[in-house]
């Protein structure tokens, strides 16, 4: 997996997150996988920070690795609470 691939952009739809990478592909990553996302407002959603190693909410408490998203790696703690 080459990890100089880096997200450029995050982008919304009812039932998904689409990742823009920086080699040009574009993942449509299920909403399902990251239940903090999936109900999360979308304001709450908007405010994400990309880094070199992939996307976080801090509001959210949400982590998620673009070599995750590569793998095909949805939300490894599922086990955790999701907040109301």
């Amino acid at each position: 997996m080459n990890s100089s691939v880096k997200a450029s952009n995050v982008r919304f739809d009812h039932d998904n997150m689409w990742v823009e990478l920086s080699d040009g592909r574009t993942l449509g990553v299920p909403l399902a996988w990251f239940p903090r996302l999936l109900h999360a407002p979308a304001a709450q959603r908007e405010a994400l920070r990309i880094s070199s190693r992939g996307l976080h909410w801090d509001a959210l408490d949400e982590d998620i690795s673009i070599a995750g998203l590569l793998a095909g790696l949805g939300d490894l703690d599922r086990h955790r609470p999701v907040a109301a």
